[in-house]
């Protein structure tokens, strides 16, 4: 392919402009895009890149400082070059100008006073002319994006592919965080993204881009300029932001279905209305493993945003009722979820992927309401070495209780009291007065006086290994049952 790239050396060979090079020799290759007149101080704002500046020093400062400031301003904004005017208002040059341009290989160029600004603008865009069919060709191809995502039902890569050999760019795409866009299209340096969505577009190299979305951009396309091939320009790559935005509105809405189809098969799971073979189905179409066991989740305390992209990664089923999320997938949700910061989950045993949830889900809770009450973030219902002896049917947990406890729980909701709760806690802090007072905040004397108190409705001294063990059985069963 021809390279009809202009650059400022052509610039510098065109006999009727008679420019001579001041300083950054070094940078004669630079491609040319347009030529334009400034007299700003910083007309950086509103470049695209490319442009030979041309001013007749105006808006040059005097000081050496501000002069290199100026020079570097320039460069950054991706200026091909600078022309200055001789003869007429630029205020005398200081060496670290000049080094400047040296250092970064910025040409600085002199246009004498018998050439018009409007001869360098011209030939420019003679030269530039056939590149412009090219960018105007690279535009109508890219448009045809749409047709074909819908004619050819192109994925994510290859598309992305096709529209990097058409715009002569490679195409980079990220959140606004750093993280991937969209599948399979890489995620550029974090230090070239624009501090704000609405900064100019040109960066070194190339262009970044919000992508836009409602409520905000979705985040960046950054695209530079590939070598030897002909980029097509910022339009093109405009175009391609737009492809991009179509894109990630897709997805969303496509996760957005699964999400809403996730939730409705996990409220019918948990209702028991899906018999094993339709359960499996379903749990296949929305990519849940069937080859390993599935856990049940319930998580509280977690913001709904936070909790989802922690399990982003992972297939999962994802229900709310009221403060409680419920999660359904593989064994690999628990330490997902536990990381996120002041989380309270509870995790089933393992079970076959389709069954009946009525286990789970009683197992789930009951973890749950153990981690919030232990401040752990997950607590799996298999920890409890003392709970696994217990069975799974209800109405043998519940004679336990009525047969153990069922005084004290009477007496509790008469008075009001709290018996079963500190004897619980005394308990589980390993029968450690101090350290279960501190945990109800109460004083250890009232402390004393309650296990007293249990002990005399439960007929059961708290001394004896053999009460102990059967009161121990007894809360187990008690908090299985959601009564403690």
């Amino acid at each position: 392919m021809v390279d009809h790239k202009m650059t400022v050396e052509d610039l510098l060979r065109s006999p009727a402009l008679q420019l001579r090079v001041l300083a950054g020799e070094a940078g004669l290759s630079r491609s040319v895009s347009w030529a334009h007149v400034s007299e700003l101080a910083d007309p950086t704002p509103w470049l695209l890149g490319a442009e030979v500046i041309m001013t007749t020093g105006i808006g040059l400062p005097r000081s050496a400082a501000r002069q290199r400031a100026y020079l570097e301003r320039l460069d950054d904004a991706g200026v091909s070059a600078l022309a200055l005017s001789a003869q007429l208002h630029v205020p005398p040059l200081h060496p670290a100008f000049f080094e400047a341009a040296e250092e970064r290989g910025m040409p600085v160029l002199e246009v004498p006073l018998a050439v018009p600004f409007i001869a360098v603008s011209q030939e420019v865009a003679a030269a530039l002319q056939e590149d412009a069919s090219h960018r105007l060709g690279a535009q109508l191809q890219v448009f045809g994006a749409l047709r074909w995502l819908a004619a050819e039902d192109l994925d994510t890569v290859t598309l992305f592919k096709r529209l990097e050999r058409l715009s002569g760019y490679d195409v980079y795409l990220c959140t606004p965080q750093g993280r991937p866009l969209l599948p399979g299209v890489p995620v550029p340096a974090l230090d070239v993204l624009p501090a704000e969505p609405d900064a100019p577009p040109t960066i070194p190299g190339g262009f970044a881009l919000p992508v836009p979305a409602p409520g905000g951009p979705a985040g960046f396309l950054v695209a530079f300029e590939r070598e030897g091939a002909r980029p097509a320009g910022l339009a093109v790559v405009q175009h391609i932001a737009t492809v991009a935005a179509l894109q990630v509105a897709m997805a969303r809405h496509e996760r957005e279905t699964l999400r809403r189809e996730g939730a409705e098969t996990l409220a019918e799971l948990l209702q028991d209305v899906l018999d094993p073979p339709a359960a499996r189905r379903r749990l296949a179409r929305m990519g849940l493993p069937l080859e390993s066991g599935s856990v049940l989740l319930v998580v509280r305390h977690a913001p709904d945003d936070a909790l989802r992209r922690a399990v982003s990664e992972l297939p999962h089923l994802m229900l709310r009722r009221g403060d409680d999320h419920y999660l359904l997938g593989p064994p690999g949700l628990g330490p997902a979820v536990a990381a996120v910061p002041g989380v309270s989950a509870g995790m089933s045993r393992p079970f076959p992927p389709g069954e009946s949830l009525r286990v789970a889900q009683r197992e789930a809770v009951w973890a749950a309401t153990h981690a919030a009450e232990s401040g752990k973030a997950l607590v799996h219902y298999g920890d409890d070495t003392t709970g696994r002896w217990l069975p799974d049917d209800p109405s043998t947990l519940s004679a336990l209780v009525d047969h153990v406890l069922g005084e004290v729980l009477a007496y509790d909701e008469a008075h009001d009291s709290r018996l079963l709760l500190s004897v619980r806690t005394w308990m589980e802090r390993n029968r450690h007065v101090e350290d279960a007072a501190a945990a109800l905040h109460v004083h250890p004397n009232t402390l004393a006086y309650r296990l007293r108190r249990f002990a005399a409705l439960s007929g059961r001294d708290l001394s004896s290994s053999a009460a102990f063990a059967e009161v121990w059985l007894a809360v187990r069963a008690a908090r299985q049952l959601g009564l403690c």
